[in-house]
């Protein structure tokens, strides 16, 4: 089918949505629209529309009855904040994770054998290896970060590879993830191992949080999507069950894992209680959109902070 829908002036698009019922502010509308357009706000009045009594679960481009713009609005306005806050947890985690990955395998295998020997990173085919180290060659080429230079000026000569330590500064979150991969299971383990999750568990957790991640990066909308990479949940600790299940198809369930991370590399951040503050800022948020159970607030997991690395005891394997 040709497409064949015409461009619309910001006029024309404010009179189109409130001829099919949006009760807005026709100026205002315009202005909104001149800064956020017409498309992005669609994801945000989606469920403001009428369904379809012909076809089950589609629905008419009118609006149901007494849909105020300023609701869609809000909703977007916490979705952008919703990221932000979503941003700052995965800039921490992912700094602690590459902090782990760097030390453990430079103090197991010397600085330079994730490039020079294929058997420090055993979790990973020639294919793979190659494609990652070709990716941390090119953030090379191009980072204009002063201790890359600097390294490359007074070592250059002898090294066509930077130390793990610089190394895994330039790489992206992808490349990190396929770094965490490839180490031995015992690396794997001891890096997981503060953050009280299985090795398995916590890649899938590195795989949405990059996800997630991305997402945030694109402006994309976090409230009332589904996720298309879901983490695993732990199965054996009981916090993740009992008396809330954490599920993982939406959004509470990446806030939990970023509530239950940072409760462990990083309690003094107060990053929940800002996660609460926003939720509070904006009570006509549905938060059932993004998975959150009504008693959402009972799990043991957003009841407590767990205590900092030096005091907490090793946990049971495959918790």
């Amino acid at each position: 089918m040709k497409y064949t829908k015409p461009p619309l002036s910001l006029e024309q698009q404010a009179d189109l949505l409130i001829k099919r019922g949006l009760v807005a502010d026709r100026d205002l509308l315009i202005e909104r629209l001149r800064v956020v357009s017409y498309y992005r706000l669609s994801g945000y009045w989606y469920t403001f529309r009428k369904p379809d009594p012909k076809h089950s679960g589609r629905y008419l481009d009118d609006f149901k009855p007494e849909t105020h713009f300023d609701t869609i609005w809000n909703r977007y306005v916490f979705d952008r904040r919703l990221r932000l806050a979503m941003m700052d947890a995965v800039e921490r985690i992912e700094v602690a994770v590459r902090t782990a990955i760097a030390y453990h395998q430079a103090q197991s295998h010397g600085p330079f054998a994730y490039a020079t020997n294929p058997a420090s990173l055993p979790g990973i085919d020639k294919k793979e290896r190659d494609l990652l180290l070709g990716s941390i060659q090119r953030e090379k080429s191009r980072s204009k970060e002063h201790f890359v230079r600097h390294f490359q000026s007074k070592y250059g000569d002898h090294h066509s590879d930077l130390p793990i330590w610089m190394a895994i500064e330039i790489m992206s979150f992808g490349s990190v993830l396929t770094l965490y991969r490839g180490c031995s299971p015992s690396i794997r383990q001891t890096v997981a191992k503060p953050l009280g999750v299985h090795d398995t568990v916590f890649e899938t957790w590195l795989l949405t949080l990059n996800t997630v991640r991305n997402i945030c990066a694109h402006h994309g909308r976090l409230w009332n999507r589904e996720l298309g990479t879901k983490p695993k949940i732990p199965r054996k600790n009981q916090d993740w069950h009992s008396p809330v299940e954490i599920g993982n198809k939406r959004m509470f369930g990446v806030l939990t894992i970023c509530k239950w991370s940072l409760d462990r590399i990083a309690p003094q951040s107060r990053w929940s209680d800002r996660l609460r503050a926003l939720f509070t800022e904006y009570p006509c948020i549905p938060l059932i959109s993004m998975g959150f159970p009504e008693n959402w607030q009972e799990s043991p997991i957003w009841k407590t902070q767990a205590p900092p690395l030096r005091e907490r005891k090793p946990e049971e394997k495959g918790s």
